[in-house]
């Protein structure tokens, strides 16, 4: 495949965010904010099915890891739309 003429192969990074989200961008964030919760909720179900400590030490983290990405996520998506 060609390139056409002006493109360098590289792309345009946004420096800052846009003033408005569109539907994908919202339904995406979403997503985003479900599979980290759900992440966390089966870490923490299989954290809870462990009889060995070092597999249930390593669950339980891994739950507060998803946690602390959700908490983080909502809280600065909670900062920007007010």
């Amino acid at each position: 495949m060609q390139q056409q003429p002006g493109q360098s192969g590289q792309q345009n990074m946004m420096m800052e965010p846009p003033q408005v989200l569109s539907t994908k961008d919202q339904l995406y964030l979403s997503d985003m904010l479900n599979w980290n919760l759900i992440a966390a909720k089966k870490a923490n179900f299989y954290a809870g099915q462990c009889n060995d400590s070092d597999i249930k030490s390593a669950c339980q983290r891994v739950a507060q890891m998803h946690e602390h990405h959700y908490q983080t996520f909502l809280s600065h998506l909670q900062q920007h739309t007010q």
